[in-house]
């Protein structure tokens, strides 16, 4: 009886592991309004910094690889809730009234990079804000110079670019002068195997309906017209592979 080749042994067993795998991402392909809006509904893995098991997983091996070659990636940012991000919408607008700026153009500030709560990736458990923990930090870490050319970020920016993809996580607000909606974030990354299928589901959700609901500073501004600018400029325009 001929033995079994060793070649064909190794690809059997990889084709099997892709099979799993993919068993483990389709098990996530639905998700609740609950969940992808941030109001919970949601399996989520760690304490302060908290992401889906697969994102968590797909994260520790990306940061143990990138260790290896001199760079620690911290999350600073990973799941929030939609009250949290309610938080950080209000308190910003409420900022941007005290100095001066109408209702109109301090929502329009507030979202150059955050978002209107209930529509944040970050509800999703599946995208991370990243730094490099091993250099001396900023005063600000999330701002764009840190991760250019002579930034304190530029070796992490650099890894990353090389790299991330191989673990799943793609850039999502990329640097594409024809892109619009939020600024460029060269921190923010996305776990394509389940935000790409999020992102599917989302769109079955009615915005104007959701915030209706809301206890939103400048609500009134957020009109059916600016919903559906916001939802093709600042949900959809990102980086075309997440979508």
């Amino acid at each position: 009886m001929t033995k079994p080749n060793h070649l064909y042994l190794l690809k059997y067993f990889y084709v099997i592991i892709l099979f799993i795998s993919s068993l483990q991402v389709n098990s996530q392909s639905i998700f609740s309004e609950f969940a992808l809006t941030g109001k919970g509904d949601l399996v989520l893995e760690g304490s302060n910094i908290r992401l889906q098991p697969e994102v968590f997983e797909a994260y520790k091996n990306m940061q143990a690889a990138a260790l290896e070659e001199g760079i620690s990636i911290k999350i600073v940012s990973a799941y929030r809730s939609y009250n949290r991000q309610k938080n950080i919408w209000n308190r910003k607008y409420n900022k941007y009234i005290s100095e001066g700026l109408s209702p109109k153009k301090a929502i329009d500030k507030i979202i150059e990079y955050s978002t209107i709560p209930g529509t944040s990736r970050h509800h999703w458990g599946t995208d991370i804000d990243i730094i490099d923990s091993s250099v001396q930090q900023p005063d600000d870490v999330l701002i764009e110079e840190n991760y250019n050319a002579n930034g304190v970020y530029e070796n992490l920016k650099k890894w990353m670019d090389n790299n991330a993809e191989k673990f799943g996580f793609y850039l999502v607000y990329t640097n594409d002068e024809n892109r619009k909606g939020f600024k460029y974030e060269p921190w923010h990354y996305s776990y394509l195997p389940i935000s790409k299928l999020m992102l599917q589901e989302y769109s079955k959700i009615d915005l104007l309906k959701l915030l209706e609901a809301s206890n939103l500073k400048g609500k009134k501004y957020v009109t059916k017209d600016f919903i559906e600018i916001y939802y093709f400029e600042n949900i959809l325009d990102i980086n075309s592979d997440l979508k």
